[in-house]
């Protein structure tokens, strides 16, 4: 018999890459971790892992393993659903990763309208990076996680996970109250290849600078900051542009001004809700999920923020 426990501790050591980050993931030690990878090849009866410098990779065996564990564990949180079926309404607790843009507009309101629903589920928001929502989903740390994946995320049909498109998130030109490109019409991108820019947090920024790329020129970034409101404050004080999603509103900084982008389509982000491959038929999370739909389709069928 092997034990899914270990098992899962080698998807996150994959995942992971180290034994002392697959640790930090799984909140154990890395001797625990080491211990358990150990283990589980005294029940697989293979060498399922070598050390290559400081790595661990997995040998040819590790991978079947591996493959098979993919497997085993998306029919297990199948279980979980028909189980739940039988023995009551199961968990009702359910925990939703987002990043910083999605809080106030679309987990926030979902959390609240789950919670007065019947019967009622109680949400756990955590706001999180692409990055580190695919890995609290697989160390079972988050049930669902929106997000927008990035070139190295997972791919589309990652074993691991059900990735299903949510909304499409434009992206519009903000800049000062009084600035020539204020005029209310869509403007090419390349419009603002002249203007100093103001960059955004890391997985937006590497967004802006593919679409100025795509648009023919590299945006001159002179200043820098994580929180989208210290973005709008510093266009506000006429000190650069920004390519700003809708889910960020700009209601509160009267000093600038969206501009709509051309395009077919127009600049964008998808985002995606991500759950563990087999869990979406739980209870709480198919009712998260449909929560989250209904919410993106309100949000989209809004006309475009001025």
């Amino acid at each position: 018999m092997i034990d899914l426990r270990l098992l899962h501790t080698l998807r996150v050591l994959h995942s992971e890459g180290t034994v002392t980050a697959a640790a930090r993931a799984l909140h154990l030690s890395p001797s625990a971790v080491s211990q358990q990878l150990r283990q589980l090849a005294q029940q697989a009866d293979a060498e399922l892992l070598r050390q290559d410098g400081r790595i661990l990779r997995l040998t040819p065996a590790g991978r079947v393993l591996l493959r098979h564990a993919d497997v085993l564990h998306a029919q297990w949180e199948q279980a979980r659903a028909d189980l739940a079926e039988h023995g009551g309404e199961g968990r009702r607790t359910l925990r939703i990763e987002g990043f910083t843009t999605t809080i106030a507009s679309l987990l926030a309101p979902t959390a609240s309208e789950l919670l007065h629903a019947r019967p009622p589920v109680r949400v756990r928001i955590h706001e999180s990076d692409t990055r580190r929502s695919y890995q609290r989903l697989l160390a079972d740390q988050a049930d669902i996680a929106v997000l927008t994946p990035h070139s190295d995320s997972p791919a589309a049909d990652d074993p691991r996970f059900e990735q299903r498109p949510l909304m499409d998130d434009f992206l519009d030109l903000v800049v000062p109250l009084g600035h020539p490109l204020a005029g209310g019409e869509p403007v090419d991108l390349a419009a603002a290849a002249g203007e100093d820019w103001i960059t955004p947090h890391h997985d937006q920024d590497r967004l802006v600078q593919a679409l100025c790329a795509a648009a023919g020129f590299a945006p001159r970034r002179v200043h820098h900051s994580d929180e989208w409101p210290a973005v709008l404050a510093m266009i506000g004080y006429g000190l650069g542009v920004c390519l700003v999603p809708r889910l960020m509103s700009t209601a509160g900084f009267p000093q600038v001004v969206r501009v709509p982008v051309q395009g077919s389509p127009p600049p964008f982000r998808r985002v995606l809700t991500v759950v563990r491959r087999g869990s979406e038929r739980q209870a709480a999370v198919a009712a998260g999920l449909a929560a989250l739909r209904e919410r993106a389709g309100v949000l989209t069928s809004q006309p475009a923020p001025k």
